[in-house]
């Protein structure tokens, strides 16, 4: 195992690369002890079956802190969480912030925690706890805009996008208001923001970044960026957006943007089983091979601005949910989706999670378990096959096939709220994975299905 260096006055909540050098997170001491690493680097082999949870740190608990979080990382390890993205951890500023709590994406200083959530060794506990449970921590970075506290207003005006007058200004084409352009034509602020990245890699040993708006950053700042990260260390990096450049070097996951519409509509009966297959053919044709894109029913943006997935979805949900595991990628599991919530959560005020357990809790589990351990379900860069099986009524019915080395998952749904019979040309013995029952295909039977009725196969 990899031995890494640490100092006594941070033994037990502080898992880095590296020794801290910053004088308002750690005390130096000259007396030094070892440990041993317990999460392997970043590899292949973990992004195949992997688990994305994303974790509004502020609404998760009453609290609202990294400590509350953190309490609870072994049950997010329950669900078969591999990766732990982190929301914004930063100062957030307050000038011409929204709301009474501004948002999480108005960065006043990149290498500080907001104290609203707690202390850097609260942070260091948080991710030595999700190491200890085999999770790894992915922070999210935002790079193409800063807060307008941001000591480089001050101190480095010449970073920011700046008008016809000269001033400094907001996103272009944005109601982001709070935040400040940066000007990536300007090499120095290049710099400063790699190294900015780098110290939470090297000194306080988190895995990675999701990096907000990616497709708004230029390609090329990614690239040379992320190549420094891999001299120190593999890095795991999620980028929200959708372009096909950007997972040609630097990042390892796009989100499925599109993925996610097709759902949405089709659950509202805008469209039917046919668009799906569109857009699986698509992403065949827009995508390389070893892409990854992100499966979800939600994420912050989409529960906050657009609606909760009880509104998109109604009752499709729990239909969606599986196809999210089940599909070509990596699901996503949003703070409180496990919980049945259903409300919009306030994005700049306080508006806590109810951690109620319900449907969803054991269902997650159950897929989450299935993603961990059944190679017919991975989705990273040597992903499993997927192969649609044809149906009587391709129109409304989605049957498909996910197989490797020898395993096979098939999955069957009906996409629409109204009963339907149909018959499948596939054949074997499976075991329903969610009942347990056994069960034999054969083409000349009938199927039965309720209202968004789905089933996932075991073959035997």
């Amino acid at each position: 195992m990899k031995k890494i260096i640490l100092s006594l006055a941070v033994i037990g909540i502080l898992f880095s690369c590296g020794k801290t050098t910053k004088e308002e997170t750690t005390t130096k001491t000259e007396t030094q002890v070892v440990i041993e690493e317990v999460l392997p680097p970043v590899n292949d082999v973990m992004m195949e079956n992997a688990v994305i949870y994303e974790a509004n740190i502020r609404q998760y608990s009453e609290e609202g802190t990294f400590s509350a979080f953190t309490k609870d990382i072994p049950v997010l390890k329950k669900l078969g969480v591999k990766v732990l993205w982190i929301m914004p951890i930063y100062p957030i500023s307050t000038t011409k912030s929204k709301g009474s709590l501004g948002s999480y994406y108005a960065v006043s200083d990149y290498t500080k925690v907001n104290p609203e959530f707690g202390t850097i060794e609260d942070f260091r506990a948080l991710v030595k706890t999700a190491h200890d449970n085999g999770i790894y921590v992915i922070l999210d970075w935002v790079a193409n805009h800063t807060g307008w506290d941001h000591v480089w207003l001050k101190e480095h005006p010449e970073y920011y996008t700046k008008d016809k007058n000269g001033a400094i200004t907001h996103t272009e084409g944005t109601d982001w208001t709070d935040v400040a352009d940066l000007n990536y034509d300007n090499q120095e602020m290049r710099e400063q923001m790699k190294n900015d990245m780098l110290y939470w890699l090297k000194e306080e040993g988190v895995d990675g970044f999701r990096c907000d708006v990616a497709g708004m950053v230029p390609v090329d700042f990614w690239d040379r960026t992320v190549a420094e990260f891999k001299k120190i260390k593999p890095v795991f990096m999620l980028a929200e957006g959708w372009e096909p450049e950007l997972l040609e070097n630097a990042f390892d996951i796009g989100y499925g943007w599109d993925t996610h519409h097709k759902m949405n509509d089709i659950a509202q009966g805008k469209a039917n089983v046919a668009e799906w297959d569109k857009r699986m053919t698509q992403i065949d044709t827009m995508y390389a091979k070893d892409d990854i894109l992100m499966n979800f029913t939600s994420n912050h943006d989409e529960n906050s601005w657009n609606g909760t997935v009880e509104e998109r979805m109604g009752e499709a949900k729990e239909m969606f949910a599986a196809l999210t595991y089940l599909a070509p990628g990596m699901p996503l599991i949003y703070s409180g989706q496990e919980y049945d919530m259903d409300k919009r959560l306030l994005f700049f005020e306080k508006d806590t999670i109810i951690k109620k357990q319900g449907k969803f809790f054991p269902l997650y589990e159950k897929l989450g378990a299935l993603k961990n351990t059944n190679p017919a379900l991975h989705g990273g860069k040597n992903a499993a096959s997927y192969t649609r099986i044809k149906t009587s009524n391709d129109t409304n019915v989605l049957a498909f096939l996910r197989e490797k080395d020898g395993h096979k998952v098939v999955f069957i749904a009906n996409m629409t709220k109204q009963p339907i019979t149909f018959t499948l040309a596939y054949e074997g013995k499976f075991t329903d994975y969610l009942s347990g029952e056994t069960i034999e295909a054969s083409s000349d039977a009938a199927y039965e299905f309720a209202a968004w009725q789905y089933q996932i196969l075991i073959e035997e």
